[in-house]
């Protein structure tokens, strides 16, 4: 979307001397457009989109929204490249919807123009399902006119035409988005068309596409939903995938298409009907195979069966499923539908795992042929539709009978809640996409489960990933010899084996034995955390972690001066995670996916805007200071303005100024430090003056106080009602002690304003320079101050906050065995004798017995 950089209003303010940098910016400025930061697209979107809905359900009003991004897009492609994949005909483009905008047949010339691009596109069914002219959905007469006339003005000034693959991206991206939000609003069963990226980014991860997996490799998910499960895997292969897709739903399907082509890919086949009874895709009377396959089946369908004619084979072997649950139908149908050497991934309920009867026939079946590689036990709550926990079965046909074991993962710690569900973050992600595709055991995380503990009569082919990993911590134990005796147990501390690895003199400088196998706090323990980082090898440990990020930053930043607008960002975060990722393994204590959160918390908050950003400006054009937008207008018709960096003046007149790349805080660190400093003294002089007079007041404001002739009706005291009672008081000829006290109290107030506008003379002078210091900068210097000191500032910063974090929690653990093991039983009791002794001595004293 672009933004225009609207020229600052011409009215004068106080501040003239800022004058001539203002119109320089603004002549430099004119009349050119910058393109919107993606988060600020998004979130634009879903908000005109949210409020222009009323009362309809977000499962159908995604419809209508998700129809017209499509038809901007491919309007705004096909002006840009004649040969774009879609053609749009005459009378059927975006520009023909906005000529109809406060028409009174709007609605049912929409539907004629949309219906003219699905004709000449073959689209019939995808893009005209949703009907602009349903009065019961949008309303009647001008009621539907202003919201269709609205809607469409959202999308108006949006602007596709840019051919880059990171338009793309944006534009697909901007789909998931919404559809990702209509998910989240559609309630139980009508969110289950859209799987969680952060799902189907793990699952693409897991079923081994290499980097020289040709295009013609095929990718199936016969319950595609969406399709945005399909497009992570095919985004994850170099050099693309031919993808096939099923869905029951002849909506979603139509969501599926347009999805495909936004994303590129619209030679993606996408057919309807039902998988198990109206499998699409066969070869004569047998089912095609596929090299890859993904699937997030709708979970323990009772109605499976319906209409099952031709089982195609799926069943042979294994037994039929049970009638009243499909988990293991859609899972059979997707085995059979592999290739010799396939290899997939399906998210199952964990019922599936360790249910009786036919399905444990079927289960043992699928471990004895080596058909499941691995499984992933996920969080609760990650899906839209179901709260319930489901896992991931990586399923892989090659060299299946050489299989010995079944590598499982409990994953379903690591999450962070987002509204009313959980999602994965990216350490989590990561995390288990590195363990698993390197088979690493990690305790209470992974563990490669041999087929013969998995065969023993003990487990009987029970999968169940609790039997086989126990993720739950320790029991932190009450040492009953400590409590007796006093000291701390030198089993507690040696579960803290990680940090003296770090610091290896650190448990000595703390401790001393007492006992056999107990140890004794040789520091008040609330110089625990001083004693820590006061140590020597804290500081090695600081500064080795320092130098690690400077050196991984310094390696990448070639990398980073070369973002253009053929950068790929993914590829980009992709190259700077995985090496942040590889420097810090071998690093003590710390935990690498800590830090690598850190960064990627950045990118998605900040960086990846901001690379956006440069690649569709370039460097200069995206670091000059831009006037702030109107968002909108309030009740009285005044405009709202988006936050501005820097403002002069105030009201509608003010000049607002917005830095998207580079906020002033950067400019000012680097240049005007000295005069940072000198305002927050001038800052600080204002809060003290705000207290002195805070306080005075309180002091003598009271009922029969020297200042509480001079409150107001709100019992509160200003310098208008001091002066005024200071007038007074002379003409009543008031007590000596009030008069003093009401001049003291109005200096009081004038030092308080002297203060405040000397930091206000200070804040502008201070802005005015950092303004105009953006007309000087030159490339080099916005590169130097955006990827030395806004980006790789943060990501140092971040790499601390993780230290931080440790270092508090080993305190916090320190602090309390020493608050447990603080005083033995025996004194205890002793303080418990001497108090009650002190309660007799008193009640003895006042006579009672």
């Amino acid at each position: 979307m672009n933004k225009s950089r609207l020229s600052a209003e011409e009215n004068t303010t106080d501040e003239q001397a800022a004058g001539t940098s203002y119109h320089q910016l603004q002549r430099e400025n004119g009349g050119v457009t910058m393109a919107l930061k993606k988060s600020d697209l998004y979130s634009s979107l879903w908000a005109g989109a949210d409020e222009l809905r009323g009362g309809m359900d977000a499962s159908q009003y995604k419809d209508y929204v998700l129809t017209l991004l499509f038809v901007k897009f491919v309007s705004d492609k096909a002006k840009a490249d004649q040969y774009a994949d879609v053609e749009v005909p005459e009378g059927g483009s975006f520009d023909d919807l906005v000529a109809l905008r406060g028409t009174p047949d709007i609605g049912e010339q929409v539907n004629v123009a949309i219906r003219k691009l699905a004709d000449a596109n073959d689209l019939q069914g995808v893009i005209n399902n949703a009907d602009f002219d349903d009065p019961d959905k949008l309303g009647k007469g001008k009621e539907l006119v202003d919201r269709l006339t609205k809607l469409i003005g959202i999308f108006q000034d949006l602007d596709f035409t840019g051919s880059r693959a990171e338009g793309d991206d944006l534009m697909g991206d901007a789909y998931e988005y919404l559809m990702r939000h209509f998910a989240s609003e559609s309630g139980k069963s009508k969110g289950q068309f859209y799987t969680p990226a952060e799902v189907s980014r793990v699952m693409a991860a897991l079923i081994g596409i290499k980097s020289n997996t040709p295009k013609s490799a095929t990718v199936y998910d016969p319950t595609c939903g969406s399709g945005s499960l399909l497009l992570k895997v095919a985004d994850a292969a170099p050099n693309g995938l031919t993808i096939y897709g099923q869905e029951k739903d002849n909506a979603t399907r139509a969501l599926a298409v347009m999805n495909m082509v936004l994303h590129g890919n619209a030679t993606a086949e996408i057919r309807q009907g039902d998988t198990i009874s109206s499998p699409q895709f066969l070869r004569g009377n047998e089912l095609q195979t596929f090299d890859y396959l993904v699937a997030n089946p709708p979970f323990s369908v009772k109605s499976w069966n319906n209409g099952l004619e031709n089982e195609y084979g799926r069943f042979d072997g294994y037994g039929r499923p049970p009638e009243k649950n499909g988990d293991y139908a859609f899972l059979l149908h997707m085995i059979k539908s592999l290739r010799s050497t396939g290899k997939g991934a399906v998210i199952l309920p964990h019922g599936v795992l360790f249910r009786g009867n036919s399905e444990a026939i079927i289960r043992r079946q699928l471990v004895k042929r080596g058909y499941i590689k691995g499984i992933i036990g996920l969080p609760a709550n990650l899906f839209y539709g179901t709260g319930i926990p489901a896992c991931i079965i990586v399923l892989d046909k090659e060299n299946a009978q050489a299989r010995t074991g079944i590598f499982m993962i409990d994953a379903s710690k690591g999450f962070t809640k987002d509204g009313n569900k959980n999602r994965l973050r990216p350490r989590d992600m990561h995390q288990i996409i590195d363990v698993f595709n390197r088979q690493i055991e990690v305790e209470r995380y992974s563990h490669m489960v041999p087929l013969s503990d998995i065969a023993s009569p003990k487990n009987e082919y029970n999968l169940n990933i609790s039997r086989y990993i126990d993720s739950s911590q320790p029991e932190d134990i009450q040492d009953l010899h400590a409590h007796l005796k006093g000291g701390v147990p030198d089993r507690d501390l040696d579960d803290l084996q990680p940090y003296w690895e770090a610091f290896p003199s650190l448990r000595s400088a703390l401790f001393k034995p007492l006992r056999d196998s107990y140890s004794e706090l040789v520091v008040d323990k609330r110089a625990i955390q001083s004693t820590i980082t006061g140590t020597a090898e804290y500081e090695a440990f600081l500064g080795g972690n320092n130098e690690a990020v400077k050196d991984w930053w310094m390696t990448h930043r070639a990398l980073l001066l070369r973002i253009t607008s053929t950068t790929r960002p993914s590829d980009l975060i992709a190259e700077l995670g995985d090496t942040l990722l590889e420097a810090f393994r071998s690093r003590p204590l710390i935990d690498e996916y800590g830090v690598y959160e850190q960064l990627m918390g950045y990118w998605n908050d900040v960086m990846h805007d901001d690379v956006a950003l440069i690649m569709g400006e370039g460097w200069d054009r995206a670091a000059k200071p831009r006037s702030a937008r109107v968002l909108g207008y309030d009740k009285n018709k005044k405009p709202k303005f988006e936050p501005g960096h820097i403002a002069f003046g105030a009201g509608v007149k003010a000049q607002r100024w917005v830095m998207d790349l580079i906020p002033p805080e950067i400019i000012v660190a680097r240049h005007y430090f000295r005069e940072q400093a000198d305002l927050d003294v001038l800052n600080a002089a204002v809060e003290t003056a705000i207290q002195d007079t805070e306080e005075y007041v309180e002091e003598n404001a009271v009922e029969e106080g020297l200042l509480f002739d001079a409150t107001d009706e709100d019992g509160k005291v200003t310098n208008k009602t001091a002066t005024d009672r200071q007038r007074a008081a002379r003409v009543e000829g008031a007590d000596r002690e009030e008069v003093n006290a009401l001049a003291h109290v109005i200096g009081l107030f004038k030092a308080e304003l002297a203060a405040k506008n000397a930091a206000k003379r200070a804040k502008v002078d201070l802005d005015e320079l950092t303004l105009k210091h953006y007309a000087g900068l030159s490339t080099a210097d916005i590169q130097s101050l955006v990827i030395d000191g806004k980006w790789g500032g943060r990501v140092a910063a971040g790499v601390q906050a993780e230290l931080d974090v440790l270092i508090r929690q080993l305190v916090h653990r320190l602090t309390e065995l020493s608050n447990r093991y603080e005083e033995t039983v025996d004194e205890l009791d002793a303080r418990i004798a001497q108090l009650t002794a002190n309660v007799s001595e008193h009640l003895a004293a006042m006579g009672v017995k």
